[in-house]
């Protein structure tokens, strides 16, 4: 087997974990062509890796380790092409180089601060503790497609919104662990305790609907922050905005979330193809 064929066999398994987390951007890929924006898919990739070390280790020993080696990967990546088979696409193209050092570090040493961080107190603490690490993403994001001229505000928002929703998904499964999708002052309100999160309850659909009320109302703001989504960003925030309005109103709104939206029709189809037109036009003016 050539090398050639083998980076790109390796490439494509960390492309296949990105859209098993994020299945509907398959449909983006028919608007950003992997074989002609192979940066674009691969920073998309990265992104998920660095987001799999965040959370879904559960040692922090564990996570810090591989969160240092891909600070020590992208800080000499620009001088070196990398070794990862993501860092090697990324760094061969301009747009890398164009990008400074301290913003491709900058999500990595986000990600490891807040490993040791526990529950929020509330849901304002919430997200500005997440924002550190989605907005980090979100600008090299947005300096990735648009340039640095643009501001990353609108999408640190969204990315950092789209977070909270899918730690909130998972409401059952991280009911156990030290950060928990719910603020402390909302668990308070509630009488919820961390064994009450595991099972069904009227106190819990309260306390989710009162979660996806902050959400909502935060994600309405959001429309009128500056600067544009990727194609992926607005895709994944236009799939996230319609689950927060579909739970918010379900009689059981943890199930609604679980099910989640629908991954293709006319909506995404067109909130994907909007979102192209409008990078198209932004790059080719």
């Amino acid at each position: 087997m050539s090398e050639g064929v083998s980076q790109h066999g390796a490439l494509q398994s960390y492309i296949d974990k990105w859209l098993s987390v994020q299945p509907q951007q398959r449909m983006a890929l028919v608007f950003v062509e992997p074989g002609k924006y192979p940066g674009h898919v691969a920073l998309a990739a990265l992104e998920q890796e660095l987001l799999s070390a965040a959370y879904g280790i559960r040692e922090p020993q564990v996570a810090a380790t591989k969160l240092h080696w891909w600070a020590e990967e992208l800080s000499g990546a620009a001088a070196s092409g990398g070794r990862h088979p993501l860092t090697r696409v990324l760094f061969d193209d301009d747009r890398a180089h164009a990008i400074p050092q301290e913003q491709w570090l900058a999500p990595v040493l986000a990600a490891m601060a807040q490993l040791d961080e526990g529950t929020a107190v509330d849901f304002a603490a919430q997200l500005n503790a997440a924002s550190a690490l989605h907005g980090a993403l979100a600008t090299l994001e947005t300096h990735w497609w648009y340039g640095d001229a643009v501001s990353p505000a609108r999408a640190a928002r969204v990315a950092t919104l789209s977070h909270l929703l899918y730690a909130l998904r998972r409401l059952q499964d991280d009911a156990d662990r030290d950060r928990l999708p719910l603020p402390m002052a909302r668990l308070a309100r509630f009488s919820l305790s961390r064994a009450g999160l595991r099972e069904r309850s009227e106190a819990r659909d309260q306390a989710i609907r009162s979660q996806l009320d902050d959400l909502q109302a935060i994600w309405n703001e959001a429309a009128g922050l500056a600067g544009p989504l990727s194609v992926f960003r607005a895709l994944e925030a236009g799939q996230g905005e319609r689950l927060v309005r579909k739970a918010v109103r379900a009689g059981e709104p943890l199930a609604v979330l679980q099910q989640g939206v629908p991954d293709g029709g006319f909506l995404a189809t067109l909130r994907a193809w909007q979102a192209a037109r409008y990078w198209q036009k932004y790059v080719n003016r």
